[in-house]
């Protein structure tokens, strides 16, 4: 089987094109495909399937568990279908496990999607985050997946990201959470680093900077609406949030080249 692998600000996916939804992924396959040694190597795959006559991403983590929403992959995932001839450019609909998201995909430049309200958990708002000795209160946000947000002065002290941080309390995730490590600078903008579960630290998180987006304006004090420019290690996003906390993700998907991954599956 012919796949694309491409990213979004270096946050990278492996393609599969199955609309008639006649592949079976196991988390197994996901994990021979993502490796980084022995694979083609990726934070994850998307399956790209059709149902009901519309496109629906089918987004797995490199461990192969089930993701609700990855905003640079839907970004991917949509340059894909329209480089491809498969849809159209302008503004369509992706359905995903957290719901539709409708994305502006000119034929070239940055593609913008709606991703929905980034909204902080109601029952656990406060969370508290812990890298070896240090520890942060973070915000506990929702964007279709959950997030844990926390301010440091320098990136740095994050440390390497290989394992988990420790994120209290613990049953605020019982899914798993993704961690955002974010510095704001001297020019106003944010820098960020984060731990994807199921994945490790990534050069980028679509969803991940729409909740620090929320988390900067509550921690500024400023009001919504709001505009942020977030630097993670893959490059540059823009997100921009209206009055009623709904997100708007803007930056680059770049497709890089098919691979064979008949072998791993």
């Amino acid at each position: 089987m012919i796949a694309t692998y491409g990213h979004g600000t270096h946050n990278d996916f492996v393609l599969l094109f199955d609309p008639e939804g006649e592949l079976s992924l196991t988390a197994e396959q996901v994990q021979r495909i993502c490796n980084r040694k022995s694979g083609v190597g990726s934070d994850g795959v998307i399956r790209i399937v059709k149902q009901d006559g519309k496109w629906f991403m089918d987004y797995r983590n490199a461990d192969g568990s089930i993701a609700e929403m990855c905003g640079n992959g839907i970004r991917l995932m949509a340059r894909y279908l329209v480089e491809r001839g498969h849809q159209g450019e302008g503004i369509f609909g992706i359905n995903t496990r957290a719901g539709m998201r409708y994305l502006a995909v000119p034929a070239v430049d940055d593609i913008s999607v709606n991703m929905g309200k980034a909204v902080i958990d109601d029952e656990y708002p406060e969370v508290a985050v812990t890298v070896g000795e240090k520890s942060w209160p973070g915000y506990n946000i929702n964007v279709g997946n959950p997030h844990a947000v926390v301010f440091v002065d320098d990136l740095a002290e994050a440390g390497d990201l290989l394992t988990a941080p420790i994120v209290d309390p613990r049953e605020a995730y019982p899914e798993g959470v993704n961690v955002e490590f974010v510095q704001v600078l001297p020019n106003g903008e944010l820098a960020m680093r984060v731990h994807e579960r199921g994945v490790g630290e990534t050069q980028s998180c679509g969803t991940g900077t729409c909740a620090v987006a929320l988390a900067a304006t509550l921690q500024s004090k400023k009001s919504l609406p709001s505009h942020w420019i977030i630097n993670p290690p893959g490059g540059r996003l823009v997100v921009d949030t209206d009055g009623h906390s709904n997100a708007t993700l803007i930056g680059p998907a770049v497709l890089v080249k098919d691979v064979d991954v008949s072998k791993y599956l």
